[in-house]
């Protein structure tokens, strides 16, 4: 009798899975699982540690309403430790061996480009919750982060402003791999668009990890030293953002000399760095912990709760929030948004379902999912550095602004299509 009822229960299993566009390995025990890929260790740890713990928040917070579609989430978390070949191992288990139906995951454009072949090969499905240098676009991901002209183009146009202080030369200084290069050359075609020579433009390349700034610093004194306003556009990458603003502060380069604008820098970032000489320098994102709004409130509340409650180093005594953070919080609801559309867990039928979608935001807006490109339409938003470590907003766009993944400032981008080549949904 009991073995007659285990596999009438085993063929219903197999049977709702069917259904749902799934394999009763999968889905057994009404869970489903889902990949979590970010560096845990390494120079990338510590913006990627956050991310791993804001996306089991999220999916605690989704399980505790029900689920998706009556299963509950089940997170398998890998570390590629700063890796770039380790993560596309790690995908590739997440998606062969733990069978699971999407992965929230990667921080450096070098992880993304890494884990892109075996994600389009075995058509898994990945969000990507960090700004980057756009020129991609994939069936298989979802870029829940900004592309250029949602982050770089504004910011640089903010310090050419009289607002931003007028600035005529310019530093591009970043970490030595694909998204600071291409970004800057992105912004180095657009500062020749509003006149701006190479001659006023000085380009510094480090590795990951770097940490001395010395030198670097000291060139950019004397590069500032021509008589013209200068500014900096910081793409450093990972925990070598501490030694640099440190130095920064050693050599006293204040922001009313010259402002240093960063792409890759936001509260978790300056956590370990003494801010109070670094009052005034500048980060563009599309969020920042200190926005004023009701959807806010809640989720820094939340985090906070949760932090403390799983006793998270560094966030249980000071939970911080930040731009990749609500990303990654926003892609995973806008995935359970798809799938309970589309009454599916099937890659194809869920990237169909995704087309469109809209989430309340904790930036203050309902940000939606491009109708075609894979790219969120979001808001963009320039902070300040304060003495407490936290952004003061001193320009942003009216609302979302629509992803551009191919740059205007790029030769040969206008034949290009603003949406991916996909295969047909299953029926």
């Amino acid at each position: 009798m009991e073995r007659r009822v285990f596999l009438k229960k085993l063929v219903v299993t197999a049977a709702v899975a069917a259904a749902i566009g799934g394999t009763p390995s999968v889905y057994a025990k009404d869970t489903v699982k889902v990949g979590i890929l970010h560096s845990l260790s390494g120079t990338m740890a510590i913006s990627e540690t956050a991310l791993k713990d804001v996306a089991l928040m999220t999916i605690e917070e989704i399980n505790a309403k029900g689920g998706v579609m009556g299963y509950q989430i089940e997170p398998v978390v890998v570390d590629p430790a700063s890796n770039w070949p380790l993560f596309a191992e790690k995908a590739r288990q997440l998606l062969t061996q733990d069978k699971v139906a999407v992965v929230f995951g990667c921080w450096t454009s070098v992880s993304r480009k890494s884990v892109l072949p075996v994600f389009e090969e075995l058509n898994g499905l990945l969000f990507y919750p960090v700004q980057y240098e756009g020129e991609e676009i994939s069936k298989n991901v979802f870029y829940t982060g900004a592309a250029p002209n949602q982050q770089a183009i504004p910011a640089v146009e903010y310090l050419m402003s009289k607002d931003g202080g007028e600035a005529k030369r310019w530093v591009l200084l970043g970490t030595d791999y694909v998204y600071p290069r291409t970004t800057n050359k992105i912004l180095r075609a657009f500062l020749h668009s509003k006149g701006v020579t190479d001659a006023d433009i000085m380009e510094e390349y480090t590795p990951f990890g770097h940490s001395d700034y010395q030198t670097i610093i000291a060139k950019i004194k004397t590069f500032a030293s021509a008589g013209k306003k200068t500014a900096v556009v910081s793409t450093i990458n990972g925990d070598s953002n501490v030694p640099f603003y440190k130095e920064l502060g050693n050599q006293g380069l204040k922001a009313t000399d010259v402002p240093v604008v960063a792409f890759s820098v936001g509260e978790e970032e300056l956590r370990g760095v003494d801010t109070k000489p670094l009052v005034g320098h500048l980060a563009a994102w599309n969020y920042f912990m200190s926005v004023k709004n009701p959807t806010n409130t809640e989720f820094t509340k939340k985090w906070a709760a949760y932090a403390k409650a799983k006793n998270i180093p560094g966030q249980k005594d000071k939970p911080l929030t930040n731009d990749p953070m609500e990303a990654t919080y926003v892609g995973i609801h806008m995935w359970k948004q798809a799938v309970e559309k589309a009454k599916s867990f099937d890659v194809d039928k869920v990237t169909v379902a995704m087309a469109g979608q809209t989430f309340k935001a904790p930036d203050g807006y309902t940000i939606q999912m491009d109708a075609k490109n894979h790219h969120l339409h979001k808001p963009v938003m320039i902070g300040e550095v304060k003495s407490d470590g936290q952004f003061n907003v001193v320009w942003k766009t009216k609302g979302p602004i629509k992803a551009q993944p191919w740059s205007p400032y790029i030769p040969g981008n206008e034949a290009k299509k603003d949406e991916p080549a996909r295969m047909a949904a299953k029926k």
